[in-house]
């Protein structure tokens, strides 16, 4: 798992039917720009918990996606203040 903070969307008129009815949000985790499905509901600017690889593909009823959004995040504690 990955989190990332929303910065902006993609938008497809055209896309393979098993991406029917699936919305595309930019996320930059720190390290990398990636694209996701939106499972969640996120909107920009919105700090997000992704799945990726396989385990997307399955949440996505294998759907050919790389990235998914799985939650937004309420709150973040710094590594180690548990």
């Amino acid at each position: 798992m990955k989190i990332g903070t929303v910065t902006g969307s993609v938008w497809a008129t055209r896309k393979a039917p098993c991406l029917m009815g699936q919305t595309f949000l930019v996320v930059y985790t720190g390290t990398e720009e990636l694209v996701a499905a939106d499972h969640v509901g996120a909107g920009k600017g919105d700090r997000v918990l992704l799945i990726t690889g396989t385990s997307a593909a399955r949440y996505s009823m294998d759907a050919p996606v790389d990235a998914v959004v799985v939650a937004i995040l309420d709150r973040e504690e710094p590594h180690g203040n548990l």
